[in-house]
Order: C-alpha cells, then structure tokens, then sequence
C-alpha cells in the first residue's frame, strides 16, 4: 500500500462547539467538508489538516486516523493477506469514499480510504 497522506482523527463531543478553536486558534480556517458527525478543516496556506468526529456514522468502531491510499482495493486485499482484523469492509460510501477499518497490531483502528473520481460531466 502507498499512502498518500495521514490525517488526525480527533474525537470531539459536538463539531460546532469544538470548530472555533481549531479554525480560529490554530488557523485550520477552510473546511473541506462537514457531513455533521465528521468535519475537516485546513490551513490554505500550509496544507495541515484535522479530521474532528463525534461517531462514525456507519462503521462500529471510531479510527484514530485516515490513511489516504492511491489503491484501496490492493490494499484491502492486503490486509486481509496479513491477517489483519477487518474492523469494517471495504464499501463505496454514499459521502464519495471507498474505504476499510483495520486494527493496527497495536490496537490502534486506522481507516483506510480512498477519494472516488467524479463522474465526467455529461
């Protein structure tokens, strides 16, 4: 698997609560999306980035981070090879990602995702 980058998973109580401090604060002042039980906000000028959740709205388990890979589907079939445990199969989300949770060794549950394309435009 190659990952592209790695992104902070933070538990949060409640997203709008928590949102003024990490855009004004810490300067993460562009919020890429908010499905309301997750949010990321972004610094435009440098690129850092945070993932705020409440709860997984679908997988049973929270991942502490998102591992952006170029091949999900490889990397599924990867580790189910090593025999890691599958937390959550791999799915096409209805939020545009197709994405797995697997526990690292350590116990850690890390979700694997990867950014559907967008369809050409008609």
């Amino acid at each position: 698997m190659r990952a592209i980058r790695v992104t902070a998973n933070l538990r949060v109580a409640d997203i709008g609560t928590a949102k003024d401090f990490y855009t004004g604060f810490l300067g993460l002042g562009t919020e890429e999306f908010d499905l309301g039980w997750v949010a990321r906000y972004t610094a435009p000028e440098t690129g850092a980035h945070v993932q705020l959740v409440t709860r997984d709205a679908v997988a049973p388990e929270d991942a502490v981070i998102s591992v952006h890979a170029d091949d999900v589907d490889a990397a599924y079939e990867q580790a189910r090879a090593l025999g890691y445990e599958i937390v959550h199969p791999l799915t096409t989300e209805a939020w545009g990602v197709r994405r797995f949770l697997v526990r690292a060794p350590d116990g850690n549950v890390v979700n694997v995702v990867q950014h559907r394309e967008a369809p050409p435009a008609q």
